[in-house]
């Protein structure tokens, strides 16, 4: 490979063939020459293209070597952060990484992070908070109820913890409309205590396990439960609305002496009616 930049003309007028062996043969002895202006003038023609053939070797060398070079790439940016990989980092946090997977909410984080102007805050409850549900709690969810779950612990807008005592109830999440019996969640804070509440339960910001200036994620020792979810599942397994079971025994006594009494009066009159007919 010749380099473009590298060559060198050299007229032919000024080469003249120069011959002598590299090692003398046997019996063999270079001749001897009187140094005249002639010998010295055909010396100096025969270095110029010693030297013209060598700096052609050199830059065609040096020109191969910078050529098989490869550019430095610069180092790919940074892509958006993980909820899933961070909670999984900091461990404790495995039914929580669940539901983020299983719901797909995890992907749709990542996807929304990319844009650095969307900033969001998480509330992570630990597996000690989700065992603390009652039994079958969240087993009972169907699909769109556990996506509503994970999403209620999503806030759509970065906060410093030390700016909750600025943010304004009922705080809005991506779980939906933070209107009364739906998704509502109120924030009050004490010095440095960060106290949410959904209507039925409270629990306290107990420590931060992330923070980068676009994402905070924050843990919580309970389960956040939204009315619309929680509220709704508690109704239908409660009992239907009217007397408690002790006042349905005494309504259901007094329905029987009721019917007893009939009974009796019936009777008698029966005996009666049979006397006057003697």
């Amino acid at each position: 490979m010749v380099c473009s930049n590298c060559v060198l003309s050299i007229p032919s007028s000024s080469y003249i063939p120069f011959h002598f062996p590299l090692f003398p043969l046997p019996n063999q002895q270079f001749p001897t020459h009187t140094k005249t202006p002639s010998t010295m003038a055909i010396t100096k023609q025969h270095l110029i293209p010693l030297f013209a053939i060598s700096f052609l070797l050199f830059s065609q060398l040096h020109c191969s070597t910078t050529s098989a070079q490869a550019p430095a790439q610069s180092p790919a940016p940074p892509g958006p952060p993980d909820v899933a990989k961070i909670l999984q980092k900091a461990g404790q946090y495995s039914v929580f990484v669940r539901l983020l997977k299983s719901t797909q909410v995890s992907d749709r984080l990542i996807g929304e992070l990319k844009d650095t102007d969307d900033g969001k805050t998480i509330f992570a409850p630990t597996d000690k908070a989700f065992s603390a549900l009652k039994s079958g709690a969240l087993n009972s969810l169907n699909d769109e109820q556990r996506v509503q779950l994970v999403l209620f612990h999503v806030v759509p807008d970065y906060i410093p913890f030390s700016q909750f005592q600025t943010v304004s109830n009922p705080m809005r999440t991506q779980a939906g409309d933070s209107g009364d019996g739906e998704f509502p969640l109120n924030v009050t804070t004490s010095g440095n205590t960060v106290v949410l509440k959904t209507g039925l339960m409270k629990t306290s910001v107990s420590g931060t396990i992330y923070t980068d200036g676009q994402l905070a994620v924050y843990r919580v020792d309970q389960v956040l439960q939204p009315l619309q979810v929680f509220a709704a599942r508690s109704s239908a397994l409660a009992p239907a609305p009217g007397m408690s079971r002790k006042a349905a025994d005494v309504d259901g006594n007094s329905k029987a002496s009721s019917l007893a009494m009939q009974n009796l009066a019936l009777f008698v009159v029966s005996v009666i009616a049979f006397a006057l007919s003697l």
